[in-house]
């Protein structure tokens, strides 16, 4: 057989500071927000409607964030998870201009950490992504880590380097477009009275609604986003591994979350900061997902009276609607039921 096809990279094959620049630049098109839609529901104002974001001094709506971390990210997977066992958690997630139908987003990489398990059978590997459009403006820059396979188990053992990253994104490094003004925030077109001063920290907001995944759903978002991990689409392969079915890929569950938010914290029109993230467990088709928000923090924006800032512990959970249960157990692990564990920062009018 020919060798011209890539097999992905494994452990061995990262090293700290190498630099990865990602295939296949993508255009993001007004398809990709329909599609977008018609997967999650998400019922954002800002992201709905080209009127309600010229109100407020765009030239249109926006791209849904995370339609912009999804398409940042896909281009990573070749290169960092083919071979992944898992994606572990995310960190310093900061999200930069606004994309638009019509720009072109390329991502690059940068290995900032490596780590072997102590099963010698697989690492984990730290990357630093970077996201622009087309002028080269930062439309995200976070950090991830991953499980990744070794080819050969024998393969010595790199250096561990375990990079640093910080609990959040502070005030100073959250990016709200200046022309961007929400003092002309309509909350009833946008679904909800509730401003930024009517949180309040260790509130908990439970989004009440359930959505149920089919399998060709998770599968046609994660073709929409070019993302390549096998364990999202090879039944075959999959009936010799762990779970003998496809996983859902994580970020799925992060969009279904968020777009369930919206019953509780509609006019929380804007995710700024990715501060920290875990997919405590998988899920698989016919899974339904609940979620609920708790406020972990009220931030004053440097420079605007018009928006202020959450900081949000975003909980998703599979078949067991949302509640006070116990994350974790004693044990310190999470329970079954908890999915994911997400701390943004999120941006509502004043």
């Amino acid at each position: 057989m020919s060798n011209k096809t890539v097999a992905g990279n494994f452990f061995e094959d990262f090293e700290v500071g190498q630099e990865l620049r990602h295939a296949t630049p993508r255009t993001v098109t007004e398809g990709d927000l329909a599609l977008y839609t018609a997967l999650y529901g998400s019922r954002f104002a800002l992201n709905s409607s080209d009127e309600f974001a010229r109100q407020l001094g765009l030239g249109r709506a926006p791209v849904d964030d995370l339609l912009a971390f999804h398409l940042v990210f896909g281009k990573t997977v070749p290169d960092v998870s083919l071979n992944a066992v898992a994606n572990l958690g995310y960190a310093n997630g900061r999200f930069g201009v606004p994309l638009f139908p019509g720009d072109t987003v390329t991502t690059t990489s940068t290995v900032t950490g490596l780590k072997e398990n102590s099963n010698g059978k697989t690492g984990v590997v730290y990357v630093n992504s970077v996201g622009t459009n087309q002028r080269r403006e930062v439309v995200l820059d976070y950090t991830r880590w991953v499980m990744v396979n070794k080819r050969d188990h024998a393969a010595p053992a790199p250096e561990t380097v375990v990079p640093e990253l910080p609990e959040s994104v502070p005030a100073d490094g959250l990016s709200l477009p200046d022309h961007l003004d929400l003092s002309a925030y309509d909350t009833t077109l946008a679904g909800s009275p509730f401003r930024w001063d009517d949180y309040e920290v260790g509130e908990k907001i439970d989004h009440v609604d359930g959505m149920t995944i089919e399998e060709a759903e998770h599968m046609l978002a994660t073709r929409l986003y070019q993302n390549t991990a096998k364990v999202h689409f090879d039944q075959y392969a999959a009936n010799s591994g762990r779970f003998q079915r496809r996983l859902i890929y994580g970020g799925h569950i992060i969009s279904l979350a968020r777009a369930l938010s919206f019953n509780g914290l509609a006019n929380a029109c804007k995710v700024l900061a990715i501060n920290a993230g875990s997919h405590a467990n998988p899920t698989f088709a016919g899974d339904t997902i609940y979620a609920y928000s708790e406020v972990l923090d009220t931030i004053e924006l440097p420079g605007r009276t018009d928006a202020g800032a959450l900081r949000v512990r975003l909980v998703a959970t599979k078949d067991h609607p949302a509640g006070d249960f116990p994350l974790k157990g004693d044990d310190g692990r999470y329970d079954p039921a908890v999915v994911l564990d997400l701390d943004l920062t999120v941006a509502l009018p004043r």
